[in-house]
């Protein structure tokens, strides 16, 4: 099977469209093995990341960094509506106890809302008025699905980091997608600064798979979702300064009504919020429909569906 990738020339950052032939590969081999006994690895990338000969040169950016930005994306009014939506869910008693609502650690805030675009017809309309679905299937080459959607909420003072992390190697090990043909679209409903946890990524990171090591526990994605300092599923700290070092860090910031389409392999994370400036984004993740989940690679059960949805529908 053939497909083309963008490779770049670091030195003189010209772009050139370069043909690969994708290894076959029989059934149940598992060409991203992670949650390793022994040490973990950083390994090539065996599929690309974008699906087809990119057709503009902001594709090609994607292709290059691992991700690319649009502003105005959606209107005022409905960066007002959806902040409404966050705060009629939020206080909602009927969602007192649900797991979709997640909250910080040893604390009441919220800080990620799950299923957020089954939860709220406005912010599903927001995420339809982005255009993430269509730059989604342009650059994975195919129809996409709703893998994942949730709030994530950083209030002013409250708001806990998420460490560093590659999406695909949780929903790999842990939900069974078999490869990263998928990609998250994150939806700014406040200013995301410098100073109130923006999105961090390494960019070119999307070229590397990075093991992580240790057995997958029972149950863990509910402690998983709150901690700020994962033990599972997470690289090592030499992992990440080994990518730091060769890649270094972009930090995206940008207004209200922006959105930041990132490769599901992109090594990211985002710091704590201690400042009185809450962040507020729609996250929504689009998976190829020739890339459905299956049995968990690393895991002992699959997780709830508002984590890995396993319908088209």
């Amino acid at each position: 099977m053939k497909r083309y990738v963008v490779a770049v020339d670091s030195r003189s950052s010209v772009f050139r469209i370069q043909e690969c032939v994708l290894p076959k590969v029989g059934a149940g081999i598992d060409r991203y093995p992670t949650r390793v006994d022994g040490e973990p690895e950083i390994r090539d990338r065996n599929d690309p990341w974008v699906w087809g000969e990119p057709s503009t040169r902001e594709i090609a950016g994607y292709a290059e960094r691992g991700y690319l930005q649009r502003e105005s994306v959606i209107a005022p009014a409905t960066v007002e509506a959806c902040l409404a939506e966050i705060d009629r869910i939020r206080n909602d008693p009927r969602f007192d106890g649900d797991e979709r609502v997640v909250r910080e650690e040893n604390d009441t805030a919220v800080r990620s809302i799950f299923d957020i675009d089954l939860l709220s017809d406005v912010v599903r309309e927001a995420i339809s008025e982005s255009g993430a679905e269509e730059l989604a299937r342009e650059i994975l080459g195919s129809d996409v699905y709703v893998h994942q959607s949730r709030l994530n909420y950083k209030p002013g003072f409250r708001g806990g980091a998420f460490y560093w992390h590659s999406d695909f190697e949780t929903w790999h090990a842990e939900d069974g997608m078999r490869i990263p043909r998928a990609v998250s679209a994150s939806i700014a409903l406040t200013h995301n600064e410098t100073y109130n946890g923006p999105l961090m990524i390494m960019p070119g990171s999307q070229r590397f798979f990075v093991q992580c090591a240790g057995k997958t526990p029972r149950n863990y994605h509910r402690q998983s979702l709150v901690t700020t300092t994962p033990r599972i599923g997470v690289p090592s700290e030499a992992m990440v300064t080994e990518l730091w070092n060769l890649l270094g860090v972009d930090v995206l910031t940008g207004p209200a009504g922006s959105m930041t389409m990132f490769d599901c392999n992109v090594m990211h994370a985002s710091g704590g919020n201690i400042t009185p400036v809450p962040r507020a984004n729609i996250f929504v993740v689009f998976n190829s429909v020739g890339n459905r989940l299956g049995r968990p690679c690393a895991a002992e059960a699959t997780r709830p569906v508002y984590l890995a949805r396993r319908s088209l529908s």
